[in-house]
């Protein structure tokens, strides 16, 4: 290598760290500033779930993504650093602790190490279904351990004052704003410390033990051993995200504990894509909205969260992050010029394909669940009765055009994505 390429080379490696600095840079800024722009309760409501959303699926993406390990049982020590949180809150308000409410979530982060350990030493000595079936069995035992102790996980839950102890500087977190700033702070130093750990030897010993454990073995790591130390950091951090929520929802329930709330990290890892450390931050962002926005809609939000993630398994299996990758490096080339038209025709079908879903899905929903209030409904402000053949027909209609044009469209963008890919070879090759 001569001179001129190895500054090349340097100049790269700069504008690559640059850019990683710049995108840093944006992450802690954007959170700082959302406030600002959105200042109603429901807005704050809705951002302050998000944060602890994206820490609890950062964490998750620690065994899912970084280890290979398919947890059914993450929220475990979620629920129990809740618990721990929880308990601390009271204890506090009745003078038994001096603890600033501020660092609470280190309360539960040691809570969910302390069960990693307890519970990780035998549960990672073998990876897969296994590991997944003794995740789903603790996860199912302490759910139902919460209930036969009431002292711990009370009848209905355990509530709390958030509003307690020796206030800082003014800061009570009795305002929402103030927990948002709260989540907001221990966001941004949980996923700094998190990527921070994926650059680490253990973090690359992680990723080589989920690729193939026998040649992480030959080579004289024990495999059992980086997944135990992978699960227990991500136990600690998954309690941080419990502390939060204790300290946000002021209440902590059984349901923190169950295979429901196992699930929903491992819905916002998939769908936001688990090889790619942003991937579930976009997931958790997606999946909270859909949550909170369609569950106030439509009692058929369910089905909608499951039909993006059968989607997204199917069409687009390294998921939103995948796709974002995708088109950056097209954006790079400069050649994204070649996809707008290509995907202006697709969304037209799309939209039609979508909306005669909508109707059809909500018709029946009207028509089975809420038969009682009458046949009338309205979907989008427009009203309809679903006791007439129109809304059926309609719904038919705009589904079977909107496939027919989705499909022919869908096959003239992958041919654009073809020329394109040739392209990107061709400029690479020498």
């Amino acid at each position: 290598m001569n001179n001129t390429d190895a500054m090349s080379l340097t100049l790269g490696e700069s504008k690559v760290r640059s850019r990683r600095w710049l995108v840093w840079v944006a992450a802690i800024a954007v959170p700082l500033l959302l406030p600002l722009v959105f200042r109603s309760g429901y807005a704050l409501s809705m951002m302050c779930q998000m944060g602890i959303a994206v820490i609890f699926a950062l964490s998750y993406n620690m065994l899912l993504g970084q280890s290979g390990l398919l947890s059914f049982g993450h929220a475990v020590y979620y629920g129990l650093g809740g618990y721990a949180s929880i308990h601390a809150l009271n204890a506090i308000g009745a003078g038994k602790l001096d603890f600033p409410v501020t660092l609470l979530p280190l309360i539960g982060g040691v809570t969910g190490l302390f069960f990693g350990i307890v519970f990780g030493y035998a549960s990672t000595k073998r990876a897969g279904t296994v590991f997944a079936m003794i995740s789903l069995g603790i996860g199912e035992l302490m759910a139902a351990g919460s209930t036969v102790l009431p002292g711990f996980g009370g009848e209905a839950g355990i509530s709390a004052n958030r509003v307690t102890g020796k206030g800082l500087f003014g800061i009570t977190y009795g305002p929402p704003v103030q927990v948002y700033y709260l989540i907001a702070l221990w966001l941004v130093v949980s996923a700094i410390l998190m990527y921070a750990l994926t650059q680490t030897p253990l973090g690359r010993m992680a990723n080589a033990v989920r690729d193939n454990p026998e040649r992480a073995q030959f080579v004289g790591y024990n495999p059992q051993r980086v997944r135990f130390i992978t699960l227990v950091l991500s136990a600690f951090f998954a309690g941080v995200a419990g502390g939060l929520t204790a300290i946000n929802y002021e209440i902590v329930t059984q349901e923190y504990l169950t295979a429901h709330t196992s699930v929903t990290p491992l819905l916002m890892t998939f769908i936001g894509g688990a090889g790619y450390f942003f991937g579930p931050v976009l997931g958790a962002i997606l999946v909270t909205f859909l949550q909170v926005v369609l569950g106030a809609y439509t009692k058929a939000w369910p089905l909608y969260m499951g039909v993006v993630f059968i989607s997204t398994v199917l069409f687009a299996p390294q998921g939103l992050a995948g796709i974002v990758m995708q088109h950056r490096q097209v954006w790079s080339a400069g050649l994204m010029r070649r996809l707008v038209p290509a995907y202006a025709k697709v969304f037209v079908p799309a939209c039609a394909l979508l909306l005669g879903t909508i109707c059809l899905v909500e018709s029946t929903y009207h028509l089975t669940t809420e038969a009682q209030a009458g046949t009338q409904m309205s979907l989008f402000r427009i009203p309809l009765d679903v006791a007439t053949p129109a809304p059926w027909i309609g719904a038919a209609a705009l589904i079977a055009i909107g496939l027919y044009f989705f499909r022919r469209s869908c096959a003239a963008a992958a041919l654009s994505w073809e020329g394109i890919t040739a392209e990107l070879q061709r400029r690479k090759s020498p």
